[in-house]
């Protein structure tokens, strides 16, 4: 190449810094939150941790309306572990993964009796309260208390795959992900870093067709630049569950149902249900409705047509529904109870069990998927 020719080259601009265009982007576009603190602001832990637990495999458009109704009946985490178990499964009532409730109650009242109303403020210090994983803990001390730790969630996942073209499949590649992720950090302003990328990943680097011209990443993105982007991350076939069949018993006793609670302690654990089957792969009708309650003076069951399906994370689920009346005194079975179908919405029902409901009594035009 000649001299002239070596003048005429334009060099290449060199790019701010990822960390530095991220906070520039973020600071113009940042979403309104009802749990982020304002531009300014500091942020409340218990805000933080309350909107983080409730936005696990949930999402934000689901959250909204219950956080809005958890920080207005307890206002801090003193209020809400001075509160029963049975209140804030009510509380939580439909917005599914139901150990996450009884989670959060319980770190509650550990914050409370432990520490006196106030959250630890380190990583370590927020693993050790129940229902904390190592996400959470990351979550929590990088935007409440800003310290440099970089939380991946699957929004992040996802923009720092694409940036990198991370090859390996996931699960697998999530420690390359969270090592990677850790160079997107500001040197101050962690808390931002990380909701700037969470912010990013929610409405520019989406899952499909994501807005890579409008994304303060794009020139510097890997995918985009061997258009590829849509493919990461990577991702190992899911397997489905198997399907589960089962039987639910819904009893009405004049203007009242037969209920009961499920154990404490595994699926929708202290949640309400109308009694019901084991949920079996391969389990027939005439098995299940063998576990129908006893109750004297029962009119016979009759079967709803259709049946009431509903997915788990683990599995499908299909249930048939048989429904009978009971006469006006009749006694509840041990560990039953009757409740006013007026006051339902009052009961800790998980979504499974409203549509067992809504089908039992005709209140939709037919079995809820």
């Amino acid at each position: 190449m000649s001299r002239r020719s070596a003048l005429n080259v334009k060099s290449e601009p060199v790019l701010p810094a990822r960390p530095t265009l991220l906070l520039q982007w973020y600071d113009r576009h940042r979403r309104r939150l009802p749990w982020r603190a304002a531009p300014g602001e500091v942020s409340d832990p218990y805000r933080v941790w309350l909107s983080e637990i409730m936005l696990q495999q949930t999402t934000v458009k689901a959250v909204g309306p219950y956080f809005e109704k958890f920080v207005a009946r307890w206002p801090d985490v003193t209020a809400l572990g001075s509160a029963s178990q049975d209140d804030v499964l009510r509380m939580w009532a439909g917005l599914g993964y139901y150990s996450r409730a009884r989670n959060l109650y319980a770190c509650a009242v550990a914050v409370t009796r432990e520490h006196g109303g106030v959250f630890p403020d380190t990583e370590e210090g927020l693993r050790a309260l129940p229902g904390i994983g190592p996400y959470t803990a990351a979550a929590i001390a990088a935007i409440a208390f800003d310290r440099r730790t970089m939380p991946v969630d699957g929004n992040i996942e996802r923009v720092v795959s694409r940036l990198f073209a991370v090859e390996d499949e996931l699960p697998q590649a999530k420690p390359l992900i969270r090592q990677l992720a850790t160079t997107l950090l500001a040197n101050s302003r962690a808390g931002d870093s990380a909701q700037a990328l969470m912010d990013l990943g929610a409405s520019i680097c989406t899952p499909k067709k994501p807005a890579c011209s409008l994304c303060p990443l794009n020139e510097d993105c890997t995918a985009r630049a061997q258009g590829t982007q849509e493919t990461f991350p990577r991702k190992a076939p899911k397997k489905s569950g198997t399907l589960r069949r089962g039987a639910a018993f819904v009893v009405r006793r004049v203007d009242e149902l037969l209920v009961r609670s499920r154990p404490e302690k595994g699926l929708l654990g202290g949640m309400t249900e109308v009694p019901g089957s084991d949920w079996l792969a391969g389990q027939e009708d005439a098995t299940a409705k063998q576990q129908a309650p006893e109750l004297k003076g029962l009119s016979r069951w009759q079967r709803k047509v259709g049946v009431v399906t509903h997915v788990f994370t683990h599995f499908p689920l299909e249930l048939v529904v048989y429904t009978a009346k009971a006469e006006a005194r009749t006694r509840a079975p041990a560990g039953m109870r009757w409740v006013p179908i007026a006051t339902l919405a009052d009961e800790a029902l998980p979504n499974v069990m409203r549509k067992v409901i809504a089908h039992a009594l005709d209140l939709s035009s037919g079995p809820s998927s």
